[in-house]
Parts: C-alpha cells; sequence; structure tokens
C-alpha cells in the first residue's frame, strides 16, 4: 500500500483497504480508486457536516480524523447528494459516479457487514447511475492485419519484438498489464502460457501457431547481457535493459496504429484486447464461457459485450427470414 495511503486515510479506511488488499487479493490499481473515492467522499461529507473551516480549499481537507461517529451520521441522501455533487461540481460522467457507488456500497459492507462497526447500512440500497451501453471499439479483421504487417515491415530494430507483442495482443486478448508481466518461465513446454490478471489471479491460455513462431523468433534475439538481476526473467526487454513499461508498449501501439492511418480513431493498447475477442467470438465462433476463461474475466456479464455482431450480419439475418421477399398486393 502506497505511503501516501497510509499517511492520509484514518484508521476505518485503513483497515478497509488492508481488507481488500490482504483478503479480497484487490489489485493496488483498485485499492488507489477506493482511496481515491472515499477521500472525495469523506471531504464532501465533512463539507456539508459543517466539520471542516469553509475557508479550506476542497482538496486540501484532510480527512485522518473521520471516524465511526461522523460514518454513523450519514444516510442514505447524503450518498445521493454526493453524486449529485459529483456530477454537477466535478463533471464526472455516469461510468465515474457508477465506480464511486460500487466503492461506497464495498466500504459500508464491510463496516456493517464484516466488522459490524454500524448497525444500518446506508448504501445497501444505493442505485448506480445507468449506463451507456455501447460496443466497445476495436479493429476489423483487415484493420488487424494492416498492424501486424506494417510492424513486420518495418525498419524498426524492435520489430520483431514489437510484432510479438502485437501478435499477443491481438490473439490472446491479454491487458497490457498482463503483458508487461510475462516472464520467460510463465512460457511452458506444452505451448501454454501462465497469465498473472487481476487481483494477482492465474490462469493458463494455450498458444496458437502464429503466438508460437512470433515468440520463437523474439527469444532468438532477445538480449541476454547486461540485464539486472531483478529484470533477467522479464519476457519483453525494453532498449535500456530492462523488462519492458507500460509506456513503451502504449507508445508501440500508437506508433504503429498511426502508421496505418488509425492514429485519430480513438485506437488504444486496451481496444486491441477488444479487437481480439471481437475476433474470437464473431470469427472464431468461441462460446461465451470460454472467451470469459481465456480474457480473465470473473463475471460472465463483463463477457458478454462481446456478443454483439457487425451490422452486416443483422441486416443478412433480417434478409434471410422467408417472408422477407413478400410484396404488399
Amino acid at each position: 500500500m502506497k505511503r501516501e495511503i497510509l499517511i492520509s486515510s484514518p484508521e476505518v479506511i485503513h483497515q478497509f483497504l488492508l481488507y481488500n488488499e490482504a483478503i479480497k487479493n484487490k489489485s493496488s490499481a483498485t485499492i488507489d480508486e477506493y482511496f481515491r473515492d472515499l477521500q472525495t467522499f469523506f471531504r464532501y461529507i465533512k463539507t456539508i457536516k459543517g466539520r471542516v473551516d469553509t475557508t479550506v480549499e476542497f482538496n486540501q481537507i484532510e480527512i485522518n480524523d473521520v471516524d465511526i461517529d461522523l460514518i454513523k451520521t450519514i444516510n442514505v441522501n447524503d450518498l445521493y447528494s454526493f453524486l449529485v455533487y459529483c456530477k454537477d461540481e466535478r463533471s464526472n460522467n455516469s461510468t465515474t459516479r457508477a465506480r464511486k457507488v460500487s466503492t461506497l456500497r464495498q466500504f459500508f459492507k464491510y463496516l456493517s457487514v464484516q466488522t459490524h462497526q454500524i448497525d444500518e447500512n446506508p448504501a445497501e440500497l444505493l442505485d448506480a447511475p445507468k449506463l451507456k451501453k455501447s460496443l466497445p471499439k476495436h479493429l476489423s479483421l483487415e484493420d488487424s492485419l494492416k498492424l501486424l504487417n506494417s510492424v513486420k515491415e518495418g525498419n524498426n530494430p524492435n520489430s520483431i519484438r514489437d510484432y510479438c507483442i502485437i501478435t499477443l495482443f491481438l490473439n490472446c486478448g491479454m491487458r497490457l498489464s498482463e503483458l508487461c508481466s510475462l516472464n520467460v518461465t510463465d512460457i511452458k513446454a506444452d505451448g501454454s502460457l501462465r497469465i498473472l490478471g487481476k487481483g494477482n489471479k492465474e490462469r493458463v491460455i494455450y498458444l496458437n501457431e502464429a503466438c508460437r513462431a512470433s515468440l520463437l523468433d523474439y527469444l532468438k534475439i532477445r538480449p541476454m547481457e547486461g540485464i539486472p538481476a531483478d529484470h533477467k526473467n522479464a519476457l519483453f526487454i525494453s532498449r535500456n535493459r530492462r523488462r519492458i513499461s507500460n509506456k513503451t508498449v502504449q507508445h508501440i501501439v500508437y506508433t504503429n496504429l498511426e502508421k496505418i492511418g488509425l492514429g485519430d480513431q480513438g485506437l488504444s493498447v486496451h481496444k486491441l484486447r477488444h479487437t481480439a475477442a471481437t475476433l474470437m467470438y464473431q470469427h472464431g465462433g468461441v462460446d461465451i464461457r470460454v472467451l470469459q476463461d481465456i480474457l480473465g474475466h470473473e463475471n460472465l456479464g463483463t463477457t458478454q459485450i462481446y456478443t454483439h455482431v457487425a451490422d452486416s450480419q443483422v441486416k443478412n439475418a433480417i434478409d434471410s427470414n422467408p417472408l422477407s421477399s413478400i410484396n404488399k398486393k
């Protein structure tokens, strides 16, 4: 847990974060989000409850004096008031506000169910903002091939490494953090790959021919000398002889998307994960539950967004109706 969180959070929040890190096995990124959400929430609560000097700027309000007595004064109306504040004053979109609702639900459930520090849970019936159901952006099959060919044909001295990286993204649908944390020892003799996902949850995927071939090519030229001891097992090595960073991989992807004219399409590294999932579902006929395992989704509902079909498929389905050619007399 970051030193900033330890210093800034009161005991009740500190214990909640420790519980989620140690027992619920939440990632460091999730712990950071919980802290930021609760920090903003309690700054707001202290403001509306008259617990802070009005001359102090909102972002300077300390929350290390928050205790159970203050928390027991909070009701569901305070929670909805906070969400309105986030919308109107902080311009938080519905996705961000929904995440804050999730944080508050987890926090008050911990206090009421896990530790019995409060008798009533004000967030128990708290509704989250309705989210717009939009299809995830992804590359078409044609654009995916263009991207791979662009990397392969480039004059970049790291083109073999970069081609392998993008091949894994487009075929395996792994997250950015998962790819950067890969070790050489994660590649198994049976053609499988061990991936360490969110919350340190392991999953094993089986590499197809394209992935195996690109990995074999990369391992032949992977740097071996001048790598610090704590980086020697890293699969992908940067030009500085260190484990490749998230930022470097993002730069690789953005640069090559620009080369094929897709630099202004709002695409990103994560969109390559969406692309892999969409291609597997639409073109490979992969069962949704198998896709869930490949992507490492905890809930099937998260995977079901990929069950969308292309507009052309919808049109063809309607046109295939046997009544489609009957004209009105």
